[in-house]
């Protein structure tokens, strides 16, 4: 799933949204007064089974929109393309605020890049009932729900109840340029230190190649201090926990310093026409599964041939475990509002389960789609090594120290580190700064800094 890129501040975006619901608290009606429905574990609004429903989505999932459509016209769809709260923008967060406070304009269904929604999603705000509807109490069958890869709801489980389906699996494993390490008579790497040590063989050998980038706002935290089980970005209850000095983070932040210095990693987005310039001297790169798609077989991208790149097992630390980071994987919310929910029924079992729309983008986060995504990418050959092997490791390793606050540091990579790199500085000079980003947003959210 690859995120839309938007430079949003969202910083702006939330103070409006705490602005909003202070005034809420004044002006917004109540939720709606009743009972809580027993075929559905929350107060449902008065039902019209012929209303359109309203679909909140970013482009890369509309053609998934699309295509329920088609199969099921007798659904009327209002789609409404926004940025799927990329980067952390919190677009869906501060839209349903301005909802609240209305006391109507819920889209029936909503979707974010983002794993950290269902945190405010899930709760009450100033006598406005939660939006996103439970789950897993009566509105959709157990069934339905066992058949997501173990651990793909855990994001949106909160106190034991789902809130949201999750769209696609977004694990991070490493992708290499058979070609150009075949050339260059070098191994593929499993673990950190090997790959830097490749880095160290192109930086003398092979002057202009490299092997990633820090320059996208989820490389550095998901991509590289997920992997090494870095205590960054951690949550329990009401509290945020960041050590940017702690020894894991620190390792893979002298790691990356290092390979940018020796220019190994570059600091250009891989959605950037930087990046793509210069794609051929790509050697290889540790990212999610939606890379498959939205780098690999992209003609706007790399455009790699079949048989050029391969597919291998997350890198892991040599003192660490056996675990990778994570890069979204979207999830779909049903709102509680809604006065049509068996048509959002109908639409989110078919846009997470059915193979045609199912994770879009990426590895599909329902099972059956997810198998029948794996056969399909495995036995077109495009990949080298064992494609479908490598994704099932990668998807079964992320590591469960991360944290789930309703804030993204994206927001304070792209503020802190990212211009901090380009002005010269390294990433160990700028830790602190980076660590008090993250705790300053924290605060913003009303989490105590532990």
């Amino acid at each position: 799933m690859a995120p839309q890129h938007h430079r949003t501040s969202v910083s702006r975006l939330l103070i409006t949204a705490t602005a909003i619901a202070g005034l809420a608290a004044l002006t917004a009606c109540s939720g709606p007064a009743g009972e809580i429905d027993e075929n559905y574990g929350f107060v449902v609004a008065e039902q019209n089974p012929d209303s359109e429903i309203t679909i909140w989505a970013d482009a890369t999932r509309q053609p998934a929109v699309e295509a329920f459509q088609k199969a099921h016209p007798e659904v009327k769809v209002n789609l409404v393309v926004d940025d799927g709260s990329a980067n952390g923008s919190a677009t869906l967060q501060t839209k349903i605020a301005l909802a609240d406070q209305a006391g109507e304009g819920w889209p029936d269904v909503a979707f974010s890049t983002q794993t950290n929604d269902a945190s405010w999603a899930a709760k009450e705000t100033n006598g406005v009932q939660a939006f996103a509807a439970p789950l897993d109490k009566g509105y959709f069958d157990e069934d339905f729900l066992s058949g997501f890869t173990p651990g793909a709801l855990d994001p949106v489980t909160i106190d034991d109840t789902v809130y949201g389906l999750r769209n696609d699996l977004a694990p991070v494993l490493f992708w290499y340029n058979k070609t150009l390490l075949d050339e260059f008579g070098y191994d593929v790497p499993t673990t950190w230190e090997e790959y830097q040590e490749l880095g160290d063989k192109l930086a003398s050998d092979h002057p202009d190649y490299f092997l990633g980038t820090v320059g996208d706002s989820f490389a550095g935290p998901y991509v590289f201090y997920w992997s090494g089980e870095a205590p960054i970005y951690q949550v329990d209850g009401d509290t945020f926990h960041s050590d940017t000095s702690d020894a894991n983070s620190m390792k893979v932040t002298e790691m990356l310093d290092h390979m940018v210095a020796n220019g190994t990693l570059t600091q250009d987005s891989v959605f950037g026409a930087d990046f793509v310039a210069k794609a051929d001297h790509l050697v290889a790169i540790p990212g999610p599964a939606w890379y498959s798609g939205a780098l690999f077989q992209n003609p706007d991208s790399v455009n790699a041939a079949a048989g050029q790149w391969g597919a291998a097992n997350p890198l892991t630390w040599e003192n660490g475990g056996d675990v990778t980071g994570n890069v979204g994987g979207g999830m779909w919310y049903a709102s509680s509002h809604s006065k049509n929910l068996e048509a959002v029924k109908t639409f989110l079992e078919f846009i997470v389960s059915d193979p045609s729309t199912a994770g879009t983008g990426g590895l599909p986060a329902y099972q059956s789609a997810a198998d029948a995504w794996l056969s399909d990418q495995a036995s077109s050959g495009f990949y080298d090594g064992d494609f479908a092997g490598a994704v099932s490791t990668a998807a079964g390793s992320v590591w469960n120290g991360w944290g789930y606050p309703n804030f993204s540091p994206e927001t304070s990579w792209t503020k802190i580190i990212i211009p901090g790199i380009a002005s010269g500085k390294t990433i160990k000079e700028l830790s602190a700064d980076w660590q008090k980003e993250m705790q300053n947003e924290a605060q913003a959210q009303g989490y105590t800094i532990g």
